[in-house]
């Protein structure tokens, strides 16, 4: 390990102190592709980052010089590498497992900002949180008992542990084959073999996004998402700095809740939700990072350093209060991904755009599984006005605007 040594003047401008400087040693828990701005923000540190999961074609996987096939979710396993490697900072990744093998790590070897594992239980089982949310009065859909699903039609039926539409089911006309059909597909997806049934909110999709520091939110991020390839899975957002004003200090209330009630550690706390007129009901929580780079749309769109602000806290460094921009870029994230599995040759984009990355996840030849098993890449796309971002929305939904062979 390598010992650096710095000279620091003391602040009352007198004698010079020695001050020994150790290189830290980090273990990322992802290798997926998404992760890759956190990876990136930890090099900064001139630190040695380690990155582990038990897939090596990932990308992280593929160009990290530190990378660990090591399926971390095997505890114990993962607790020998971390003490062999001494192991510093503990950092999760971007999925809902990740944070949680943290939370269990660090009941025994106590690592910087993250939730215990009973809080992350809490926010990441549909069913704690919903009892929670109704415990204090949170804006969250009604829970139905399976007895009652006639008076609360259309409902929805969930695994309590899934995330990414995984499992879901609306049902809009209740007879006992496609009730049970919807509650076997969600147990299918729980690891838990458990499922919750709530009435099915309509209206527009949104996320908020805030970094909380000292139990205050200290800058925060609405987002526009659409659901278009898959009904359950997000593929089109931006960043929307026209969100009307009174639904955001109701929401921003709500989250103050959550962090007050649970003791929330700093650092990111992300929401999706859905508006109607002024109603509005927090549908999931989560204090990962989100996936499909997220982080790069909201850099991409206001300059903001997300991922840095994610993974300061997990090194014991305090994020500042941030002054948001009033004006942000027009930027779009989409999400290229298939109705029903099939072979991929080329995108053509059909008409003209102003493309600010293409992140590619497929090769010609590959097989991509249906959404939301593949993905094809990520596309952010610039536009002049806010306007004529709204105006392409329509067009993005269609497919009108590329074609995939």
């Amino acid at each position: 390990m390598k010992l650096s040594i710095d000279l620091v003047k003391k602040i009352d401008g007198s004698n010079y102190t020695l001050v020994s400087l150790m290189k830290k040693n980090i273990l990322l828990l992802d290798t997926n592709f998404s992760a890759k701005p956190i990876y990136d923000y930890l090099l900064q540190k001139n630190n040695t980052v380690f990155v582990m999961g038990n897939r090596p074609d990932d990308f992280l996987a593929k160009i990290s010089n530190n990378y660990i096939n090591q399926d971390y979710a095997d505890v114990d396993e993962l607790k020998k590498i971390i003490a062999k490697l001494k192991i510093d900072f503990l950092v999760p990744g971007g999925n809902d497992f990740s944070y949680k093998i943290c939370s269990i790590i660090n009941k025994k070897t106590q690592f910087y900002n993250i939730d215990s594992e009973e809080i992350n239980d809490i926010i990441n089982d549909k069913e704690k949180f919903r009892k929670f949310a109704l415990e204090n009065n949170l804006h969250v859909p009604r829970f139905v008992d399976e007895n009652n699903v006639h008076d609360y039609l259309p409902i929805i039926v969930k695994p309590v542990d899934a995330y990414s539409g995984h499992g879901m089911t609306v049902v809009n006309n209740v007879n006992s084959t496609k009730l049970a059909d919807a509650i076997s597909h969600a147990r299918c997806y729980s690891k838990k073999d458990k499922y919750i049934i709530e009435e099915f909110v309509k209206g527009e999709l949104y996320s908020h996004s805030a970094f909380i520091s000292d139990g205050r939110i200290i800058c925060d991020f609405i987002v526009k998402e659409f659901c278009t390839t898959n009904k359950y899975v997000v593929d089109i957002s931006f960043a929307d700095n026209h969100f009307p004003e009174k639904i955001l200090r109701n929401l921003r209330k709500d989250i103050k809740t959550i962090i007050e009630k649970l003791d929330l550690h700093n650092g990111l706390i992300h929401t999706q939700f859905i508006i109607n007129g002024d109603d509005f009901w927090l549908i999931e929580i989560t204090r990962r990072i989100p996936g499909d780079l997220y982080s790069q749309l909201i850099e991409f769109s206001t300059g903001f350093p997300y991922a840095e602000y994610y993974a300061k806290p997990f090194l014991n460094i305090k994020n500042e209060n941030y002054s948001q921009p009033k004006e942000i870029n027009n930027i779009l994230r989409h999400t290229i991904s298939l109705k029903e599995k099939d072979v991929f040759q080329f995108l053509e984009i059909t008409d003209p755009l102003t493309i600010k990355k293409f992140f590619p996840l497929v090769m010609p030849g590959d097989v991509v599984e249906k959404s939301p098993f593949g993905r094809i890449g990520l596309l952010f796309v610039k536009f002049e006005s806010f306007h004529e971002l709204l105006n392409i929305i329509p067009a993005f939904e269609s497919k009108e605007i590329y074609s995939i062979n």
